[in-house]
């Protein structure tokens, strides 16, 4: 596991769109014989485009993302409100079931996804994105590995989601002001209270690293101390989301 885990993360660091990113998650994956994924960041408006980084059959991910799938999306709409992995799927029963709901699920085991392993990837401010392991039916080697593995798959996620926002996200601006990719990463990930040491580990810099770029971002947006920086992009993000 450690071996597979050290060869995302160097996957990751070489990534540089989001085929590469594709290419470094269906590795692991594969490696870890898990079938299929899926990871999806909400837009921040509602009306806005998700990001979807997948190897679900093509014809189920344009249907679904034509019909903006995503407001419905039973699995989505768990991830929306719990910050913990969950199983979902076959022999898993959800008693407040929508009907749109179940038939949107029926659609998908047409295509062989039948049963999952989401993480949930939150910020400071709520959920943001997730990342599904996907079976084409009820498996217990599967069910056992995410179960026992869980961690390690949470660990995976952020890592993902914290290079895909950076090497693909392309606004970085804070009332005006721009910082770097990794500026604005550390300063996010600064404001769901990691300090320099776990924002390193997460994003494979050193602390100094770390606490050179939130001194730049501190610097940029006139501010003495993070919990300022932090203020001003909990009160960008706002703006945005209104």
């Amino acid at each position: 596991m450690h071996r597979i885990f050290q060869n995302f993360i160097d996957l990751l660091a070489a990534a540089e769109n989001a085929a590469d990113f594709s290419n470094a998650l269906t590795i692991t994956a594969s490696a870890l014989e898990l079938s299929c994924f899926a990871y999806l960041a909400l837009p921040s408006r509602r009306e806005g485009k998700p990001r979807l980084i997948s190897t679900y059959p093509e014809e189920w991910t344009s249907h679904y993302l034509r019909n903006r799938y995503q407001l419905i999306d039973p699995v989505i709409t768990q991830a929306l409100q719990t910050s913990e992995p969950f199983q979902w799927g076959s022999g898993i029963q959800s008693s407040n079931r929508l009907s749109v709901q179940q038939q949107l699920l029926d659609e998908a085991a047409q295509f062989g996804i039948r049963m999952g392993f989401t993480v949930p990837i939150q910020d400071g401010h709520g959920p943001i994105a997730a990342l599904t392991f996907a079976a084409s039916q009820r498996n217990q080697a599967f069910e056992s590995f995410t179960k026992s593995q869980g961690r390690v798959l949470q660990l995976m996620a952020m890592y993902f989601h914290a290079h895909v926002r950076r090497k693909l996200a392309s606004d970085h601006n804070i009332a005006g002001v721009l910082l770097s990719p990794r500026e604005f990463e550390c300063l996010e990930w600064a404001s769901q209270g990691k300090s320099a040491w776990e924002i390193g580990c997460i994003l494979g810099l050193s602390r100094n690293t770390v606490a050179y770029y939130l001194e730049n971002a501190k610097e940029k947006l006139g501010v003495r101390t993070i919990a300022q920086a932090v203020a001003r992009l909990a009160a960008a993000n706002k703006r945005k989301r209104n």
